[in-house]
C-alpha cells in the first residue's frame, strides 16, 4: 500500500498536479466527447437531408414514370450522393433497387439483391421498416451509419435506406485520442515538475528559517529569523521573532534576577562570616563584645532569611504554587493591624502613619498574606518619605472593588521608572536601600511580592499617581467573596 509523501514539499506537488491534473483530464473528455458528438450528429443530419431530397426525387419520378418499381430504380440511378449508399426495400425486406455498397466497388456481383444479402441486409431486415430509425452496423470495413424511412407508394410501403461509412470519423477520433494520450500525460508531467519547483521556491524560507532557528541557542538570543517569503511566512516568522523576544527578555530578567539574588545574599553572608572570624580570631573578649557580634550576627541572619523566604515566594509564585487559603477575613481590621504594627520603624524614621478611613471590608482570602501585602507597601511608603513627613492610609468602596491607597509624602517616581518599580531587585535609591534594615524588606522585592499577592487574591496593585510630595499605591480587590481564583495551580 502507498505511503502519503512525509514532506510537504511533495505533497504539494502532488497536490499541485492533482487539482491541475483532475481538470486537464476531465477537459480533455469532454472535448472529446463534444466532437464526437458533433461529427455524428452532423452525419446523421446529412443522411437524413440526402434521404428526403431522395425521397421528394422518387415522388416526383413516380409521376412522370409508368411504374412504381420504374420509377425507383430510374431515381436509384439518377440520384447519387457521395459516400451515402441508398436502398428500397418493399414491405417484405426484399431489395427493389439500390447504389453500389461503399466496399462492393470493384470486382464484386453488382446484383443489388446479392450485395444487399450480406452483413448489411441482415442488420437491415432485423428492424421495423415501418418506423423512423437511425443506427450503427459493424461492416468488414469498420462501423456505418444506417438510417431507415418508411415511404408510400402508389399504396404501397417501402423503406428507403441511408448507409454512410464511419471510417474518416473514426480515423479523426482515432488521432485525436492519441494526440490527448500524449499531450494530457506530457502536461500532467510538467505540472508536477512545475509544482515541485514551485513548492520549493514557496518553501525555501521555511527552510531558511528552521536552519536559522536551530542555530539560536541561549548564547545568541539576540538573533531573529529573516522575514520574507509573503505576508504568511512573515507573519509566521514576525511572531517566532517575538516569541524569541520574549524569551530573550525572560533569559535577561532571569540572570538578573540571580545576579540581584547572588548579590543580596553575599552581604548578609559575608557579615556573618566575617563577624564570626573576628569574634573567634580573638581569644579574650567581654560579655558586652559578644553580645554586639551575636547581635550583628542575627540582625544580618534574620536579613538573610527574609530574603531567602522573599525568593521562594516569588519562586513559588512563578511556578503556579503560591496557595491562598480562602477564609473570612475582614479587610479593615488587617488595615488597623499593619498601620499599628509600622508605627514603631515610623517613629523611628519621625514619619507619621495616619489612618484616614477604613470602610466595613468582608473578604475571602489568605490574611498573612494580605498582611504581607500591606507591610511590605507601609515599609516602602515610610523608607521614602522624608523626616516630619506623613504616610496616609485610606480604604473605601468603589464598583464593586475594595480599593487600598498607601500615600507617602516621598520625592515621587520619575515616569521612566514608573512600572519597572515593580520588578524584582529594583530600588530607586540602591545605596540607602541596602543601608536599611527593616522587619519587612531590604532587597527590592517588596513591591514584586505584594503585586504578585493581589494578582492571586484576584486584584492588583498598581501605582495610582507620583509626583514630587504625594505617590499613591493603590490595592484593589473584589468586594464580597473571592471573585478571582484563589490558588494558581
Amino acid at each position: 500500500m502507498a505511503r502519503w509523501p512525509s514532506t510537504l514539499r511533495w505533497r504539494l506537488t502532488l497536490w499541485y498536479t492533482a487539482l491541475l491534473g483532475a481538470p486537464l483530464i476531465a477537459l480533455a473528455v469532454g472535448y472529446y466527447l463534444f466532437f464526437a458528438r458533433t461529427l455524428y450528429t452532423r452525419t446523421d443530419q446529412f443522411i437524413s437531408d440526402a434521404l428526403v431530397a431522395f425521397s421528394r426525387e422518387l415522388v416526383a419520378e413516380r409521376r412522370a414514370s409508368s411504374g412504381i418499381t420504374a420509377a425507383i430504380r430510374s431515381t436509384v440511378d439518377e440520384v447519387r450522393f457521395r459516400d451515402l449508399h441508398i436502398a428500397i426495400l418493399d414491405s417484405a425486406g426484399g431489395v427493389v433497387a439500390m447504389t453500389p455498397l461503399p466496399d462492393l466497388d470493384a470486382g464484386a456481383d453488382r446484383r443489388p439483391s446479392t450485395a444487399f444479402d450480406g452483413w448489411l441486409g441482415t442488420a437491415i431486415r432485423q428492424r421495423d421498416l415501418t418506423k423512423h430509425e437511425t443506427i450503427t452496423v459493424d461492416g468488414p470495413r469498420g462501423p456505418f451509419r444506417v438510417a431507415i424511412r418508411p415511404l408510400q407508394l402508389g399504396g404501397q410501403h417501402f423503406a428507403v435506406t441511408g448507409t454512410y461509412s464511419l471510417a474518416d470519423i473514426e480515423g479523426v477520433l482515432e488521432r485525436i485520442r492519441r494526440m490527448f494520450a500524449v499531450v494530457v500525460p506530457l502536461l500532467i508531467v510538467c505540472a508536477a515538475t512545475g509544482g515541485y519547483f514551485l513548492a520549493a521556491r514557496s518553501l525555501a524560507p521555511i527552510a531558511s528559517m528552521a536552519s536559522r532557528a536551530a542555530e539560536i541557542g541561549a548564547t545568541n538570543l539576540r538573533d531573529r529569523l529573516p522575514v520574507s517569503g509573503g505576508e504568511e511566512l512573515a507573519g509566521l516568522a514576525r511572531v517566532v521573532n517575538d516569541l524569541l523576544g520574549r524569551l530573550e527578555a525572560s533569559f535577561v530578567q532571569q540572570r538578573r534576577f540571580m545576579a540581584d539574588a547572588s548579590h543580596e545574599l553575599r552581604t548578609p553572608t559575608a557579615i556573618l562570616r566575617s563577624e564570626a572570624d573576628v569574634t573567634l580570631a580573638q581569644t579574650h573578649r567581654t560579655e558586652e563584645e559578644y553580645r554586639a557580634a551575636v547581635t550583628i550576627m542575627r540582625d544580618a541572619a534574620r536579613r538573610l532569611t527574609r530574603i531567602v523566604d522573599d525568593l521562594f515566594l516569588l519562586a513559588r509564585a512563578d511556578s503556579g504554587n503560591l496557595v491562598a487559603r480562602r477564609e473570612p477575613i475582614y479587610l479593615e481590621e488587617l488595615v488597623h493591624d499593619a498601620t499599628r504594627a509600622v508605627r514603631p520603624l515610623a517613629d523611628a524614621r519621625s514619619v507619621r502613619v495616619e489612618l484616614s478611613e477604613a470602610v466595613e471590608a468582608p473578604f475571602e482570602g489568605d490574611a498573612d498574606l494580605l498582611g504581607r501585602l500591606l507591610l511590605n507597601l507601609l515599609d516602602n511608603a515610610i523608607k521614602h518619605s522624608p523626616a516630619g513627613g506623613s504616610v496616609e492610609v485610606g480604604m473605601a468602596r468603589r464598583n464593586g472593588h475594595y480599593e487600598i491607597d498607601v500615600i507617602d509624602e516621598g520625592a515621587g517616581i520619575p515616569p521612566d521608572a514608573q512600572e519597572r518599580i515593580f520588578e524584582r531587585f529594583v530600588r530607586l535609591d540602591a545605596a540607602r536601600a541596602r543601608g536599611e534594615q527593616s522587619s519587612t524588606s531590604g532587597a527590592g522585592l517588596g513591591l514584586a511580592i505584594a503585586r504578585r499577592i493581589a494578582e492571586v487574591h484576584g486584584g492588583r496593585l498598581v501605582l495610582a499617581a507620583s509626583r514630587p510630595g504625594r505617590t499613591d499605591f493603590r490595592v484593589t480587590l473584589p468586594a464580597g467573596t473571592l471573585a478571582g481564583p484563589v490558588a494558581q495551580k
